[in-house]
């Protein structure tokens, strides 16, 4: 708002105060007047905040002597002491310099003043700790995910009719991912505090029965993390084979035992690396607050899994293949609902793969790519020896591509439809060596699933007596078919280098997109930062 937009606001908000409070006995008008007269002014600047006083008659919420009042202020600063524990931006409230002002608040017009800022300071961690500090599109385009913001004015007015600490309560995501996330921090906080796992593993890789300073160094870390028991032992034995094992699920790597370089640079993480992907990881999980579907199927970008979720177990899981990390085929992050498969799918090839792959190919050769039909406008196969490629652009080249149902199609046999703008779903691949893999991101965007069958049955299971047999009939007719899914399934597509496992214990990823490093870059530029909390 401009200077003198503020000013005519001001001037007219006094105005209906002094009408609003004309007639009021005059012993008492000065100091209402003045308690009121400093709200409107001061939540002028602020559209909802303005909205909210005028609709209570620029009564106080927070600043008064009630005993409601008291409760208020007391729920709010307690819910700003536990700020750091949520990983917000503590500095971002200033809950101290807020009170000190509230304390030296003597006049009705300085209360009126700390009256607004402290419904400003309440907006602005409602919306923090219930959706959260970011805005993920501002952070990464393929961060497309539509939070579910609620209207900023519904905060106050809610509250105003709530248990002040009841309301609070009920803000943070009520997920069991959240609370795990939470304990989780806490405990790296106070580990942190302790000096880490210690010192790092000095070797790029380790084998079985090797011994030496490195070795030893690595089982002092193994023991710090909790994955192998106390031991004197100075030999990588069958005891320390094992506990490095265990470390290499918990962190997404080939589980052979054997500390190779991947392995050597997980394990050297610091304390500090690891909390900064449980706060990334509990913003995201603000991001979606809200119901997921009691039955939803969720993908986690850096994990390269797949699983069907039902009321909150894990009923499937395969292993995925993802995006490449390079130009636009990496995997965006959004959540939709899955509505039908198609099994024997025909592949109608994205443009961008048209003209920046296939159309280059043809004009060197026009007999490339011969397993892909050319077609025209009305899906009619053209005759490729009778188009001069090379005449066109990959603006001007007015044909589609489309490859027909095979066992060779780049889809496989079935593919999982959410339609959605980014043209992005779930599908079976010949490309079946690519799942061996420890990372694997390869794909154009889309997810590969490595058991597309059995999470077909999986989905059928809900409406078919007999998914697997129901599935193979349609599948041996060759043509391409649509089955419809009579219950509609959310479909998430998250990222997460850090998450729980239903007992408790904590995964990490690599950050195979660098998404994380820039929202804890983000968050950090916003006020959140790391603590060693003792005790």
């Amino acid at each position: 708002m401009t200077v003198a937009g503020s000013r005519f606001w001001t001037i007219a908000l006094s105005m209906v105060l002094a009408l609003f409070l004309l007639g009021a006995p005059k012993p008492a008008t000065a100091q209402v007047t003045a308690f009121k007269q400093a709200v409107a002014e001061a939540a002028a600047r602020d559209a909802d905040i303005a909205a909210f006083y005028k609709a209570n008659g620029y009564d106080s919420v927070w600043t008064g002597r009630s005993g409601r009042e008291r409760q208020r202020r007391t729920a709010l600063f307690q819910a700003l002491s536990q700020a750091g524990n949520h990983g917000l931006p503590v500095a971002r409230y200033d809950a101290e310099g807020l009170k000190a002002k509230l304390k030296a608040a003597r006049t009705a017009r300085d209360r009126g003043l700390v009256e607004v800022e402290m419904s400003r300071t309440f907006l602005q961690y409602s919306r923090d700790l219930q959706t959260g500090v970011l805005v993920p599109s501002r952070v990464d385009r393929a961060i497309v995910r539509q939070v579910p913001y609620r209207d900023r004015t519904s905060y106050l007015v809610n509250f105003a009719k709530s248990s002040p600490g009841g309301f609070f309560k009920a803000l943070a995501p009520k997920t069991m991912e959240y609370t795990a996330l939470m304990k989780e921090k806490l405990r790296m906080e106070r580990l942190l505090a302790k000096g880490g796992w210690g010192p790092k593993v000095p070797a790029n890789a380790l084998k079985p029965g090797q011994s030496g300073a490195s070795v030893v160094a690595m089982r002092n870390r193994l023991i710090a993390m909790g994955f192998l028991k106390r031991t004197n032992s100075q030999t990588y034995d069958a005891a320390m084979q094992s506990a490095v094992q265990q470390f290499q699920l918990a962190h997404g790597l080939v589980a052979d035992g054997a500390a190779g370089p991947a392995t050597i640079t997980e394990m050297n993480k610091s304390v500090q690396a690891r909390l900064q992907s449980i706060i990334v990881a509990m913003e995201r999980e603000r991001w979606v607050n809200q119901e997921r579907g009691k039955r939803h199927v969720l993908v986690n970008i850096p994990d390269f899994t797949a699983k069907i979720m039902d009321s909150g177990k894990v009923t499937f899981q395969t292993r995925s293949v993802v995006g490449a990390n390079q130009d636009d085929r990496p995997t965006p992050e959004f959540s939709d609902v899955m509505e039908f498969m198609v099994i024997n799918p025909s592949w109608y090839v994205p443009r961008s793969i048209v003209t920046k792959e296939y159309l280059p190919a043809l004009q060197r050769n026009r007999n490339a790519v011969r397993h892909i039909e050319i077609t025209d406008s009305r899906g009619r196969v053209v005759n490729r020896g009778a188009v001069n490629f090379s005449q066109y652009t990959a603006k001007t080249f007015p044909f589609a591509m489309r490859q027909p149902p095979s066992k060779g199609n780049a889809l496989g046999l079935v593919k999982f439809m959410f339609p959605n703008v980014h043209n992005i779903y779930l599908h079976d691949t010949p490309a079946k060596n690519l799942f061996g893999r420890e990372v694997r991101a390869y794909s154009h965007g889309c997810v590969r699933l490595a058991d597309p069958f059995d999470f077909a049955y999986a989905l059928l299971a809900k409406q078919e007596s007999n998914p697997e047999s129901y599935f193979q009939s349609v599948l041996a007719t060759g043509r391409e078919t649509r089955v419809d899914l009579k219950s509609p399934v959310p479909v998430h597509i998250i990222y997460r280098t850090a998450f729980t496992t239903p007992k408790g214990h904590t995964q990490y990823r690599r950050d195979v997109y660098g998404r994380d490093a820039k929202i804890w870059n983000a968050l950090n530029n916003a006020g959140v930062a790391l603590r060693a909390v003792q005790g």
